[in-house]
């Protein structure tokens, strides 16, 4: 006999919360949502409500805000989750500023007790409550009144068989002193910081009792359909393992539609791995992934670009606007500022699985480290570790594209450090034969394979990337020249 108690979970119709809650919120819960001003809390709490609200489960909302309830509905009413006609009918807004001014504590506490029972609803709000705080020391009756009346509320709305909320500003801190972080079932904490001129949302579930939620902070923004939250990837330890010990299988490998490099490759890049194709400017690193996503259409796989650096009329020419043009390739216009790594994986993501493609192009790493956030490009090699790690899990094959600065006398192999994610690198160089620039390139990773270890020749036509010969038959010099190169 099973005697287990199933507690039933409520969809909070907010893109992402369910999985960052551990599949929603818990029925009949009591849960705070905490943070500072202007973070998103009535936001978050409207989104809720007007997403769970019907006529057979009815939501009660309270302010004690000093302006009408109007003019916060007013504000609201721009986002596309508003419905107009569940409000009165499934939704009732009660303003208790009116009742602060004239009764104390227990008054309150008493008006709002009495609307509850009278309503019977499913959902219950208490917004703004930290102005009753300030009204409370205003009117000198003591911070410690104040605590009393915000436990009792908080006991009260325990008690309830309603989900209850309770909205509120406050600091870090207080967290640790305020007995109503005890009493709560779940807490929210909504925060926004400001990174040089950059401003990111982040949003914690520090607590949510009897499920396992997402840890950690995670990136959320508001746009004209209220809430998005971009769950923060965390790199499994399977998927970690696999960065370093991934097998090869000897058939199962991509063609990169470039003749002669898929035998440089060993055979051609390996399903699953990610390619980092480093280069100065104009040594043909984008053609070459405009190679391999037409390649990819060849074989009927679908394919996906992020950019990053060039905005799609620069980019989408020739063969890549063919294969826009018909279907096989998507192309994620991520050409701006303040990025975050979790919100470009969120939107990558849904656009594989829309498409089904099996091949992503991040053109370029570079650009994309510019576009972040400050907060986020100073973590970035962390960022992406997490966010290839995420890619090559679902079985993706990734070519990522970085501009690395020629110095002609000096070889490296990836800028900022980021060559260990990558499962094979391919280096495209210029070099100075007989007194003109020469492109050449090599392969110098493949991860568990055998290949090429040439410096070959190769030169971009109307055809594409066409592979020369070695330079085993020159005697060229690598000379010191300015680092710029001609495009």
């Amino acid at each position: 006999m099973n005697n287990k108690v199933m507690i039933r979970r409520l969809e909070t119709g907010i893109p992402g919360m369910d999985n960052l809650l551990g599949g929603g919120l818990p029925e009949f819960s009591f849960n705070l949502i905490a943070g500072s001003p202007g973070s998103g809390k009535t936001t978050l709490a409207h989104q809720i409500m007007f997403s769970l609200a019907n006529p057979d489960y009815r939501a009660l909302f309270f302010t004690v805000l000093g302006e009408p309830a109007l003019k916060m509905l007013r504000y609201q009413q721009q986002f596309s989750f508003f419905d107009i006609d569940k409000v009165n009918e499934s939704i009732r807004f009660v303003n208790l500023s009116a009742d602060l001014m004239e009764r104390n504590f227990d008054g309150v506490l008493s008006r709002i007790i009495e609307e509850v029972q009278a309503f019977s609803p499913s959902l219950v709000f208490v917004d703004s409550f930290r102005s009753v705080m300030q009204a409370a020391v205003s009117e000198e009756q003591g911070v410690a009144t104040l605590q009393n009346f915000v436990q009792q509320l908080g006991l009260q709305m325990t008690s309830w068989q309603a989900t209850t909320f309770l909205i509120g500003e406050y600091l870090t801190p207080e967290s640790e002193t305020n007995p109503v972080f005890t009493v709560a079932d779940g807490i929210l904490w909504l925060s926004q910081n400001v990174y040089h001129n950059s401003m990111v949302r982040k949003i914690q579930i520090v607590k949510m009792r009897g499920q396992a939620q997402s840890p950690g902070l995670h990136t959320f923004r508001i746009n004209d359909n209220g809430i998005q939250v971009f769950t923060r990837a965390i790199v499994k330890q399977d998927s970690a393992a696999a960065l370093t010990t991934r097998e090869v299988v000897s058939h199962d490998r991509l063609s990169m539609g470039i003749p002669n490099l898929d035998e440089m490759l060993g055979g051609g890049l390996p399903t699953g791995y990610s390619l980092l194709v480093v280069g100065p400017s104009g040594s043909g690193k984008t053609i070459l992934a405009t190679e391999f996503l037409s390649e990819g259409a060849r074989h009927n796989e679908s394919g996906v670009i992020a950019v990053f650096e060039k905005s799609p009329s620069q980019l989408i020419s020739g063969k890549l606007n063919a294969l826009v043009k018909s279907g096989q390739v998507g192309i994620l216009d991520s050409h701006g500022l303040d990025l975050s790594i979790d919100q470009t994986l969120h939107d990558l993501i849904e656009m594989v699985e829309r498409m089904q493609a099996k091949r992503v192009v991040i053109d370029s790493l570079s650009g994309f480290e510019l576009a972040l956030a400050p907060e986020f490009s100073e973590n970035f090699r962390g960022s992406l570790y997490r966010m290839i790690a995420e890619l090559t899990n679902r079985g993706l094959t990734v070519l990522m594209t970085s501009e690395l600065e020629d110095r002609y006398t000096d070889l490296r192999f990836s800028p900022f450090g980021s060559a260990f994610l990558a499962d094979a690198i391919i280096v495209q160089r210029y070099i100075e034969i007989a007194g003109q620039f020469n492109r050449v390139l090599s392969v110098v990773k493949v991860r568990g394979s055998g290949h090429s270890k040439d410096i070959r020749l190769f030169d971009i036509g109307d055809k594409g990337i066409v592979i020369g010969k070695t330079l085993s038959g020159y005697t060229g010099i690598l000379s010191d020249r300015p680092t710029s190169a001609p495009r």
